[in-house]
């Protein structure tokens, strides 16, 4: 199947709406995570949204913290995992962060950790449960770090 991957950062409140709708399938219904956890720091957040032939497929998002450029919520909806969606939403992350970015990771979940390996993250730590997940830090090659 052809598909054609389109990734936008989204601003307005409509295009907002379906990035949260796809983090509420696959947060909260599909993995069980409590909805409280699931909706923080989303004023202060740059969302994206991955449309595939023009329908809403993936979300993510990244933000400033205290530590550095935290990379978050990625989400790809069941129907269409498999066909690089994650991988153009990663990509599309990185490549609007700002060239102050000197220090950039992220919390991935177990099944993830071979996605973000192949764009230079690397686990730092061990395992920890986050959200009833389980999950590795990962920060990017060449990040410097607090």
């Amino acid at each position: 199947m052809n598909q054609k991957i389109k990734i936008s950062k989204v601003t307005e409140q409509p295009d907002l709406d379906k990035v949260f709708a796809i983090r509420r399938k696959v947060f909260v219904d599909e993995q069980n995570c409590p909805p409280e956890l699931e909706w923080e720091f989303e004023d202060e957040s740059t969302h994206f949204i991955a449309m595939v032939n023009g329908v809403p497929a993936g979300a993510c998002r990244w933000r400033k913290t205290d530590k550095g450029y935290k990379l978050e919520r990625f989400a790809v909806l069941t129907s269409f995992r498999g066909f690089g969606v994650g991988q153009a939403l990663v990509q599309a992350v990185l490549n609007d962060l700002p060239a102050d970015a000197n220090y950039v990771y992220l919390h991935a979940q177990i099944q993830a950790v071979t996605l973000y390996e192949k764009f230079n993250f690397e686990k730092t730590g061990p395992q920890f449960e986050e959200a009833s997940i389980q999950h590795y830090k990962m920060v990017l090659k060449g990040s410097e770090g607090i």
